[in-house]
């Protein structure tokens, strides 16, 4: 097992569920606790990250409080409300640990003081067979150098038009536990690309261009196999990870 990553919740090996088969439930009553004690050292902790890397901003993010699997058919996400700088004060502390324990010690729960942000990555597919991978950005905040899938936000910067991608399907939500266990839902998306022209839209640049420095492609099948290798394997980044252990169980032989 990998202690980089882990699977809070998997679909079933049908394919992944579409969004018709995803219920969100958003409530304030799923924002995270507050430690008083603690809130002060997540706005020292924010203006230092600022000073150092001053093209940080405060966004708002999706907290997520569970995810209930129903009768194999649908998904149902209890979210709350956090933001970036919360992220960077908890998940990201380096008190992150402490917070956990007093989390388990009051509410029976690890996560209760933690901002757990949702994060977004895609397993895109191309027409050639390949899947996308990104090398991020010495200047991005979290594995830094380190491969990824597209994601971050609710669509890959990868300057891909969204009438040649498909509709998402949710494999599953994936833990990161180089921060505390950052949740990343994680979906397939078939491309009508082949992989040299996403290589080319790629290089056009755009708005977040500056968060990785190079594309790569991986043929699926050495997709399926890329946990056996060990040095490729290292330098994914755990989000990466969780993705392609997701698609492995969810679409294990499913060639599109």
């Amino acid at each position: 097992m990998d202690p980089d990553v882990s699977l809070m919740a998997h679909c079933p090996p049908t394919g992944g569920l579409t969004q018709e088969q995803v219920q969100v439930e958003i409530s304030a009553e799923y924002n995270r606790q507050v430690l008083h004690s603690h809130e002060q050292k997540i706005a020292a902790i924010w203006q230092q990250r600022k000073q150092e890397k001053p093209w940080l901003f405060n966004g708002a993010k999706f907290r997520i409080h569970s995810a209930q699997l129903e009768g194999g058919e649908l998904l149902l996400l209890r979210l709350g409300l956090t933001c970036y700088k919360d992220y960077l004060g908890t998940n990201w502390a380096p008190e992150a640990r402490l917070l956990q324990e007093r989390g388990v010690a009051d509410f029976g729960d690890s996560q209760a003081y933690l901002a757990e942000p949702l994060g977004v990555g895609a397993m895109l597919h191309t027409a050639d067979d390949c899947f996308v991978f990104l090398r991020r950005s010495e200047r991005v905040a979290e594995a830094a150098a380190q491969v990824d899938i597209p994601g971050g936000h609710a669509e890959p910067k990868v300057n891909v038009p969204l009438e040649s991608l498909s509709r998402p399907l949710l494999l599953g939500i994936a833990r990161n536990h180089r921060s505390a266990g950052r949740p990343s839902a994680e979906f397939y998306v078939r491309c009508k690309l082949t992989s040299e022209e996403v290589r080319q839209r790629y290089l056009i640049g755009g708005v977040e261009a500056h968060e990785s420095t190079s594309i790569s492609f991986v043929k699926r099948e050495d997709v399926l196999k890329l946990e056996e290798d060990v040095e490729s394997w290292r330098e994914l980044c755990p989000s990466a990870k969780g993705a392609i252990q997701l698609y492995t169980l969810v679409r294990p032989s499913r060639a599109s």
